[in-house]
């Protein structure tokens, strides 16, 4: 178990507590013992009321008639509400429209709400919608990426990345190969589902207060609907249950009723998705359908890739446009293509708009490359991390299909390093011991890397801001536009302030997130939260720390580079005296003590029409080996062993990247083996709770589970040299999938690649071991 430091007001605690050390999560003591408050725990009142929304039963259909005579007057319920009844702006969609409200004539996926009902219960609320009669006119529906490819149905048009001519790279190649994957998606399965709840204020406006990744868009969209300027909109968020991409625009919907609902009828709103709703009506992470073909040499060093990557976007737009960007950009992962083509397609379906995943697009393209690089180790009869080391990007073959040279070359050194200290090659040749000595049971072994770029894909969303406030005691209060759902960004922008002063951590708290703190922040999301504001927060610390030394110069005739702050206290000179004690002098001399900071990423760039820049700052890296064991007769397996090395720069806090690391890991390598997300021919969701959706639990988790951080300072001027670490461990989990591809193409003495779909649950795995065995019997016979 790992000890971390535990917060004190000591003043030689500073030290110990600032950027770098293991301080322990600032809500962790309230998570374990359930003092941590959420919005379903806020106290509630006689007054409070709950929302529940009726659901379109068919996936794309006329509304004939619509009967809510029986709603109205059931028990318990104060209001019921139409399209009719939106003051404002019907459309809530984030960056395209496309997400009504609530539908209007016409219904385009099963679960669409239609109305929604405010009554004194959850359970009235509940019962309430079941009591609805509505007609339905059924209209063609598209279900699949195949029929939507068939119609030529798309959200948004295709976008392509090209660099060189990878047609004739792949034909003049010694060796082709073509290939195609479908990865399914994933729920998000956050422990606290979709909430918010809203008041009305005495002046007409509205608060909200939401389990959202993005307060902004919260308070922008709401003061749509409600035809309410954005000063009248306060939206906070204190924590999330989790959030992993599925609150950034999936949250809107719910603060949207409840604030339509708080204004009605002058009574505070709560709306609480129960899970099997939030399963039915919120997005998940995109089902791809992925394709290629590819040339390459006898050393499996490719010539030239021409893939193309089909994302399952849903009804809308939602944020599928840079998710299938994101798809695009990682589509070649850690590897130079030399010459490619990458086509990205939107399908538009009639299911669930699909939305944002820890990830966002880029687990899904590197699916695609890693499955070639696979193929093409079976074809040139190599080891596959051989084939993947030869193809990294690396001095003289580090352009990326969208223009971006890779400058800090870190994976050939982090994967070789991880090939010694996993004991590869040792255990390479012990597991092909093993194999050809058990008939049913047998071993795979694979290491897979990731490269991930850090910025948002989308320009202007690159910005962040902060407010901090020092009081006369010396405590410190700093509200930033980030929003904490578990992964202790509160607990690094702490030490990032204490340590611009030297202070123990206990002296700086961090507030809520509110819109009326902090405006137009920006998304927790792509990894960038600590980045942008982290950076923030340093520059409002920057800002007041010249104020004082501006004052110190004037108060103690001194150069205002003379003042230090060390260990809780000030040096000004010869005067040494304790923070609290200085920050009051200055404060006694109308010094001023608040500043508000922002921050812009540098250098970022990318041109839409010609699909060249550079779009990300810089690449967060890693590598993870997977051993499991399959059972040949069930296609049942266990993961025996897992073997991670990040790169996280110069860590903030480096039990807190651990964690991100070790949970990154395991939600991948639940995505890509036991979560299966389902739909029936009508277009419903299958899969739509915890009795048929499986997550992986403490038992799934690897028997041994080595977690190293890769500690190489970043060459990238970002908060203190740190790296991103939300979302690069994720795909990590690849490593499994590898490796229960590599124990079943052991058992055709590694001669076929086979077909593994994903998720690899058991039945797939036994399927593929099925292919292995009839292509073992057509080779028998032929010969």
């Amino acid at each position: 178990m790992r000890k971390l430091v535990q917060p004190n007001s000591s003043n030689q605690a500073s030290v110990q507590q600032g950027v770098g050390q293991s301080l322990q999560h600032e809500s962790a003591r309230k998570h374990v013992t359930g003092s941590a408050e959420y919005i379903d725990d806020m106290p509630t009142s006689p007054q409070l009321l709950h929302v529940a929304t009726g659901q379109s039963a068919r996936a794309h259909a006329r509304i004939v008639s619509l009967d809510l005579s029986e709603v109205q007057t059931a028990a318990g319920v104060v209001d019921v509400i139409t399209q009719q009844d939106i003051p404002g702006q019907i459309d809530v969609g984030p960056v395209y429209g496309g997400d009504p409200l609530l539908a209007g004539d016409t219904v385009v996926y099963a679960g669409q709400p239609i109305f929604a009902v405010a009554a004194t219960s959850i359970e009235a609320a509940k019962r309430a919608v079941c009591l609805a009669k509505v007609e339905y006119q059924a209209l063609p529906a598209v279900l699949t990426i195949d029929d939507a490819i068939a119609a030529d149905s798309f959200v948004l048009p295709p976008h392509q990345h090209l660099q060189g001519d990878p047609e004739q790279a792949i034909d003049s190649a010694p060796f082709q190969t073509e290939g195609e994957i479908y990865v399914r998606g994933q729920e998000h399965f956050y422990l606290e589902g979709q909430i918010s709840q809203a008041s009305a204020t005495e002046d007409g406006g509205i608060h909200v207060i939401s389990s959202t990744q993005h307060p902004t868009e919260i308070q922008k969209l709401v003061s749509e609907v409600l035809g309410l300027g954005l000063h009248e909109v306060v939206a906070e968020v204190r924590r999330m249950g989790g959030g992993f991409g599925g609150k950034e625009s999936q949250a809107a919907p719910l603060a949207c009723i409840a604030s339509l609902f708080a204004i009605r009828q002058r009574r505070p709103v709560r709306y609480r998705m129960p899970r099997q709703d939030d399963m039915v009506q919120t997005g998940k992470r995109h089902d791809f359908k992925n394709n290629w073909r590819a040339g390459f040499d006898s050393d499996g060093r490719l010539h030239g890739v021409s893939m193309t990557l089909a994302g399952k976007c849903g009804c809308s737009p939602d944020l599928s446009e840079g998710i299938v960007d994101r798809a695009m950009f990682h589509a070649s992962n850690a590897y130079s293509f030399n010459a490619a083509r990458i086509v990205g397609l939107r399908c538009k379906t009639n299911t669930v708009s699909n939305t944002a995943f820890r990830g966002f697009g880029g687990p899904k393209g590197m699916m695609a490359a890693e499955t070639l690089m696979d193929d093409i180790a079976r074809t040139v009869k190599k080891d596959p991390l051989d084939v993947r080391l030869i193809n990294l990007y690396q001095p003289g073959q580090d352009e990326t299909p969208y223009g971006q040279v890779v400058e800090q070359h870190v994976l050939p050194e982090l994967m070789r390093t991880l090939e010694q200290s996993s004991d590869y090659r040792q255990r390479r040749n012990t597991i092909n011991a093993f194999n050809n000595a058990n008939r049913y049971v047998k071993k795979g072994l694979a290491m897979t890397p990731v490269q991930f770029g850090i910025s948002f894909t989308a320009k202007h969303l690159n910005q962040a801001g902060a407010l901090l406030h020092i009081y006369t005691d010396g405590t410190m209060l700093i509200s930033h536009g980030g929003t904490e759902m578990g992964q202790g960004l509160n607990t690094k922008i702490q030490q990032i302030v204490a340590s611009a002063f030297d202070v123990p951590v206990a002296m700086v708290k961090v507030s809520s997130t509110r819109t009326d703190k902090v405006p137009n922040t920006s998304p927790t999301a792509a990894s960038s939260g600590t980045d942008l504001n982290g950076m923030a927060a340093l520059n409002a610390c920057n800002k007041i720390k010249r104020e004082l030394s501006k004052f110190a110069a004037t108060h103690f005739n001194i150069e205002e580079y003379e003042l230090k702050y060390h260990n809780g206290q000030v040096t000004a000179g010869e005067q040494v005296m304790n923070f609290n004690e200085f920050v009051q002098l200055a404060y006694l001399n109308r010094t001023s003590l608040s500043a508000n900071g922002f921050y812009k990423t540098p250098k970022i760039h990318y041109d839409k029409n010609t699909g060249q820049g550079q779009p990300f700052f810089y690449f967060a890296n890693g590598a993870a080996v997977s051993e499991v064991t399959i059972d040949t007769l069930t296609g049942e397996y266990k993961v025996n062993r897992v073997d991670v090395l990040q790169d996280v720069g110069k860590s903030l806090n480096p039990a807190i990247d651990m964690g991100q690391i070790e949970g990154g890991f395991v939600q991948g390598m639940g995505w890509l083996t036991t979560e299966e997300l389902l739909w029936d021919k009508q277009g419903s969701v299958i899969s739509d709770s915890p009795a048929n959706y499986k997550i992986p639990t403490a038992f799934d988790t690897p028997e041994q589970f080595n977690v190293a951080l890769y500690r190489r300072e970043n060459t990238a001027n970002t908060i203190h040299q740190s790296k991103a670490v939300g979302e690069p461990p994720l795909m990590l989990g690849i490593s499994v999938w590898a490796a229960l591809r590599d124990a079943i193409s052991s058992t055709s003495n590694y001669r076929l690649s086979p077909q593994l779909d994903t998720p690899a649950t058991p039945e797939r795995v036994y399927w593929a071991l099925q292919q292995c065995a009839q292509y073992n019997q057509q080779h028998q016979e032929a010969s």
